[in-house]
């Protein structure tokens, strides 16, 4: 089977093999000449990267580059950028990396043209209407891991460095014209990346599959992701050289993104405002905190995922699927606890009431209260 495709859903994705050759062709389509490319730090410098400048470059697109972006992306990020995408005279951003150069990317094309100040923008109520929609420069989005799926949403998570929370700013013009997803971008991360950017698409199918809202495309692309991260991501993670693995794997993080609009749940309000205090590994803090989510939630989701666990092939309905997850967590490394990601001294009070304050509470199936978010934290850490 040819892992090779053209998708129009949930927009225009160039998907396979050796695609980050079209790169220049996919800015030409976004009706972008000066790109700025935008990434984090430790990509700046990689081949992958600089194989990408070099062919923006020979297209007579420009070399331009602007990588000041912390894992956990802020303001002072996105301030920054926005500088360099006006001082540059760029006309569009080529998102690329993980989640945080995808998110800091498609924020600065949002805010280049905007009057009001970052927070203004927040996803609360109809706050997005404030934006002036014309003036969003276009977005090509190239993914290098396979977790987060922003190369398919329409918001970036965004950290405010003075309060350390982690603040959703959404707009349905983040979605990026064109994505690239070139699975050989993937083979080169370490096996904790693979690991922990894996089970964050894991957490984003798990936690669309859980919630209790209605939608049922979201439903199915759930149950479908989760089934290519139980094929494949061990695959991924014991050879990074396995193309097929990590193509299945970029497939499964679209998926992933492109369900949670269905909604996210406990796992996610936990580890944003935990990444944001502690600037602990999102993907890898989802994979922490899913074992006991999953028990805090089974009252309401026992029997969809005994009918997961049956798609799945995963004996012993709800009960195995959460022996599976243990375990695999275990096969990767994941510490049981989030003193095991180094977290001493733990405020909780204040995780609880970050917990409380993220928009991801209103997906769990459980309602979250004080007390009872109180105890899940304490059975986690």
């Amino acid at each position: 089977m040819s892992l090779t495709a053209n998708w129009s859903y949930p927009t225009a994705i160039r998907f396979g093999a050796g695609r980050i050759d079209e790169i220049a062709s996919a800015c030409a389509a976004a009706g972008m000449s000066r790109p700025l490319l935008i990434t984090d730090r430790g990509l700046a410098d990689m081949q992958i990267t600089t194989r990408t400048l070099d062919l923006l470059e020979a297209a007579g697109l420009g070399r331009a580059i602007f990588s000041d972006v912390d894992p956990n992306p802020n303001e002072k990020n996105a301030a920054a950028g926005v500088r360099a995408f006006k001082d540059g005279g760029h006309d569009g951003v080529v998102a690329f990396g993980g989640g945080s150069g995808l998110d800091l990317g498609k924020l600065v094309a949002f805010l280049a043209g905007q009057t009001r100040p970052l927070w203004d923008f927040e996803d609360i109520g109809d706050w997005w209407t404030r934006a002036d929609a014309d003036a969003i420069a276009p977005i090509v989005a190239v993914p290098t891991t396979a977790g987060t799926g922003s190369e398919v949403g329409r918001a970036s998570v965004i950290t405010n460095s003075e309060t350390a929370e982690k603040k959703i700013i959404f707009h349905p013009k983040f979605l990026p014209s064109v994505v690239i997803c070139d699975p050989e971008l993937t083979v080169g991360m370490p096996k904790f990346i693979t690991a922990g950017t894996g089970l964050d698409a894991f957490a984003h199918c798990v936690e669309a599959y859980s919630s209790p809202h209605y939608h049922p495309m979201s439903q199915g692309m759930a149950l479908e992701g989760m089934r290519l991260v139980k094929e494949y991501l061990p695959r991924a993670y014991a050879d990074g050289t396995d193309l097929e693995a990590r193509a299945q794997m970029m497939s499964a993080a679209a998926m992933g993104a492109t369900a949670f609009q269905k909604g996210l749940g406990a796992i996610h309000a936990l580890s944003h405002p935990i990444g944001a205090i502690y600037h602990t590994h999102h993907g890898t803090t989802n994979a922490v905190c899913m074992p006991a989510v999953l028990q805090f939630n089974s009252t309401a989701i026992v029997e969809r995922f005994d009918t997961a666990a049956n798609y799945l092939g995963i004996p012993g309905g709800f009960d195995g699927f959460c022996a599976y997850v243990d375990n695999l967590n275990a096969s990767m490394g994941i510490p049981r606890t989030l003193s095991g990601l180094g977290i001493e001294n733990l405020d909780v009070d204040r995780v609880v009431e970050g917990a409380l304050a993220d928009p991801s509470t209103g997906g769990n199936p459980i309602e979250m209260t004080r007390d009872n978010t109180r105890e899940l934290l304490l059975k986690i850490l």
